[in-house]
């Protein structure tokens, strides 16, 4: 068929125009925009150039197969993405919808640059399977292709709408998800499946909706109120890594911590007296840097990106707010996931313990704590960025372990004079070796006494001066002092040699 200039302008504009207008209609009343005006949103203006826009173009009323693809600049650096159309068959997947994905991670893969999903759609086409499920260009090339980009490039998925069984693996496989609250959902089977397969009564938004993943399942990373939200952390997401792998993260003008940030004044005296940690480290990086991730979920972890005089960190936080900042699984499966993600992206870290330990008892053994425990601190093992442990008040039993201890071979160990290293808690410590004299001793007066003194010499032991005299740690520090130590200790360490281990890679405790 020969096109002129205007049948060819026609065949565009049909492309573009998505499907009916009811269905942009009907999108447009729960909130959401249109695919192309979320691009349109994300990247820079003029900048994106789209693969496929004739995708099927023979068929009716698939117009770009229902994705859009292409490549395009935010901030000025280069991006590859795909967005899915819901105006098209709910932004299912065809057989050339499936071709137009691989094809566009497998461009950002080969020419290194971040991948960006713009998701909401309600899966595969049931009735063209045998076309994009099982052959070696169907929908398991998608999730080969992001396994492979993994650690080599950003990416970062917002979440609109639906992604429904296989499709929900595409946010699964990202660095982080942004999901709108309301709109936005993830589940391998919809309420009726589910209902049918276990009889289990329920509601997508139940199972799967956006509150659901960011604060229980840990999917999601990101509860957003609005499509701009979700996009502008996708956009501030990226402003944080290096284009890929083997580049830096990009540096900002050093923007001085707040003023008004006291970080003596943070740390109540009794351990038992809870602070957030959130504060804490707001207070101490570059004002206004501090871009917490999952914030909903596992909160006795606090993570997120911040820069130190204009270079980027990631941070790691116990948060004593929270189930008193004790580990648990979710927040052990929390601290591993982000700590591979800074050390894929050359992003040093920065620890700041204020931890009891792990979590006991027989509910979290049956939920494999050991297991959990050993990813993060295998984790932590394995990360070869510059990484600083600085312990604020407590760093007791393995939780010193998981939190980049001396053993760890961080860059450096530094104590605040709050800073208590231990097996365990003076209070644990004393009640363990003495248990039974306590026990006997039948006037209450003189057995608070033979505790308060046991405790007193308990806490001799693990005097911070002591453990920097023996070389535990390798300095004590003021905290109006630990902002310009750390600047200065992640400078020196910024050319460190970073080869961990003789071998292809470890079998970790999953």
């Amino acid at each position: 068929m020969t096109l002129d200039g205007e049948a060819l302008e026609q065949l565009r504009k049909r492309a573009r125009a998505g499907g009916a207008d009811k269905y942009h209609a009907a999108n447009a009343a729960k909130g959401k925009l249109f695919a192309r005006e979320r691009v349109a949103l994300l990247v820079d203006e003029g900048s994106f150039v789209e693969d496929g826009l004739y995708a099927n173009a023979m068929a009716e009323g698939l117009p770009a197969d229902g994705v859009v693809t292409g490549t395009a600049t935010i901030d000025g650096r280069p991006v590859c993405l795909m967005a899915n159309d819901s105006t098209v068959k709910a932004g299912s997947w065809g057989a050339r919808t499936v071709e137009k994905i691989i094809r566009i991670i497998e461009r950002a893969y080969s020419t290194s640059v971040p991948m960006v999903y713009l998701v909401d759609s309600a899966g595969a086409r049931i009735t063209d399977q045998v076309d994009l499920f099982p052959g070696r260009r169907g929908a398991g090339k998608i999730f080969w292709n992001q396994v492979r980009a993994s650690g080599s490039i950003p990416q970062v998925c917002a979440l609109f709408g639906p992604s429904a069984a296989g499709g929900a693996y595409i946010p699964a496989f990202c660095d982080v998800v942004a999901m709108v609250d309301g709109n936005a959902s993830m589940y391998l089977g919809s309420d009726r499946m589910v209902e049918m397969v276990t009889g289990e009564k329920t509601t997508l938004e139940a199972m799967g909706g956006a509150k659901v993943h960011c604060a229980e399942s840990g999917v999601g990373h990101f509860l957003c109120k609005t499509e701009a939200d979700a996009l502008d952390v996708v956009r501030r997401y990226l402003s944080y890594l290096p284009t890929n792998w083997t580049q830096q993260p990009p540096a900002a003008p050093a923007v001085e911590a707040p003023e008004t940030a006291d970080l003596a004044a943070l740390v109540p005296a009794s351990e038992r007296q809870a602070f957030d940690m959130r504060r804490y480290v707001k207070g101490l990086l570059d004002d206004g840097s501090f871009f917490e991730i999952q914030a909903l979920w596992a909160k006795e972890l606090t993570i997120g990106f911040g820069r130190l005089n204009g270079e980027v960190v990631g941070v790691v936080g116990n948060n004593s707010m929270f189930k008193g900042g004790v580990l648990f699984v979710d927040s052990a499966d929390k601290a591993t996931r982000f700590v591979q993600l800074c050390d894929a992206f050359n992003v040093p870290l920065l620890f700041l313990s204020d931890v009891p330990g792990f979590m006991v008892g027989s509910a979290v053994e049956k939920q494999g704590i050991i297991r959990h425990g050993a990813k993060m601190i295998t984790a932590i093992s394995e990360a070869t960025v510059p990484k600083i442990c600085v312990v604020v008040r407590k760093a007791y039993g393995a939780g010193l372990y998981a939190m980049a201890g001396p053993g760890f071979e961080p860059d450096a160990t530094i104590a605040l004079p709050t800073a208590k290293i231990a097996v365990m808690g003076a209070e644990a410590a004393v009640n363990a070796v003495y248990a039974n004299k306590i026990a006997a001793i039948g006037d209450e007066s003189e057995r608070a006494a033979f505790v308060a003194a046991k405790r007193e010499e308990y806490e001799r032991d693990i005097d911070v001066v002591r453990l920097a005299s023996e070389l535990v740690v390798d300095a004590i520090v003021e905290p109006h002092e630990l902002r310009v130590e750390l600047v200065r200790r992640f400078a020196a360490a910024r050319t460190k040699e970073r080869h961990f281990s003789r071998r292809r890679h470890g079998v970790t405790p999953v």
